[in-house]
């Protein structure tokens, strides 16, 4: 018969407490992070789809030195009051057409040998392949499942992306997005966006979010559906006017950032919790010490 040691009921319960209080607390960063999400989807298409605030002043519904929820005063005179035809259809007045290819640089990646040593064992780089991503609850990648050395670094002509690079699943699936919290390395199955012209990664996230149907539409295989590099660069997009992006960055950063913060102390208190949980079944560490402990790192 197997035996186990097994803390007294009431430890029991104490450690449950102990470690409930971390779910609880990386359910509320969850829940948080959904609205904060979704906020910032819907000020991308209130604004840069429907674009709502022009039809507001069009139709008479916002007046200078009024408010409307999600169109503060202040903003008003950043905003056109007509719609013109375009090839993309209505767009407002003054705003321009362009490619994703002309406004952000597009990089791909690629996989050293596995069979080189050199190139993994010991590596600290972070090197990113669409599982990394799949595993997301939010379009934040703060470390990746494998690291290379500099000499596999060395094999990836895009090398290091720098913090901010958005980052798209270009194959099986197509869609995965985040945008990199880390320097990071990719693999062949990205298109990759250094956000180092007129749009912020904020907007380019949300842009590939409402422009999936056009970049699925672009992808092509047989064996299964890809965005090529060269496929992609060529699919529009209207690009607003520097007052009006500073105003969507404004916001859109405030939420995002927020949302990072959220995502890390989530992977901290996760840390925590798995580290705790030996600990204080084995009795290696004690009740009181555990609790102190948390409080510390709150």
């Amino acid at each position: 018969m197997l035996e186990l040691d097994v803390p007294p009921k009431h430890e029991q319960q104490a450690i449950s407490r102990i470690l409930g209080t971390l779910d609880d607390k990386i359910e509320l960063n969850r829940k948080e992070n959904e609205t904060l999400e979704a906020m910032a989807r819907a000020l991308f298409k209130a604004w840069f789809v429907d674009f709502e605030p022009v039809r507001a002043k069009l139709e008479g519904r916002w007046q200078g030195g009024q408010s409307l929820p999600g169109l503060p005063a202040h903003i008003y005179d950043h905003f056109p009051d007509r719609l013109v035809e375009s090839e993309l259809g209505e767009v407002p007045e003054g705003w321009r057409h362009s490619t994703i290819g002309e406004e952000v640089t597009v990089c791909g990646g690629s996989t050293p040998s596995t069979k080189e040593s050199e190139y993994w064992e010991g590596g600290h780089h972070c090197w990113a392949t669409p599982k990394d991503l799949s595993a997301l609850k939010f379009p934040v990648l703060l470390d990746t499942d494998r690291k290379i050395t500099d000499a596999g670094l060395a094999k990836i002509s895009s090398s290091l992306l720098p913090v901010g690079t958005v980052l798209l699943s270009s194959r099986a699936p197509i869609g995965y997005l985040a945008i990199a919290e880390v320097p990071t390395a990719i693999n062949q199955g990205f298109i990759a966006m250094k956000c180092d012209g007129a749009l912020p990664n904020v907007f380019v996230l949300q842009w590939c979010k409402e422009s999936m149907s056009a970049i699925v539409g672009n992808a092509n295989g047989s064996t299964f559906q890809e965005i090529s590099r060269s496929n992609f660069r060529p699919i529009p997009v209207v690009v607003p006017s520097e007052p009006v992006l500073a105003d969507f960055t404004n916001s859109a950063d405030s939420l995002y950032w927020q949302l990072v913060e959220n995502e890390r102390e989530s992977r901290s208190l996760a840390q925590l919790r798995d580290t705790l949980l030996p600990k204080l079944i084995s009795g290696e560490l004690r009740i009181k010490d555990a609790e102190k402990f948390i409080e510390a790192s709150q």
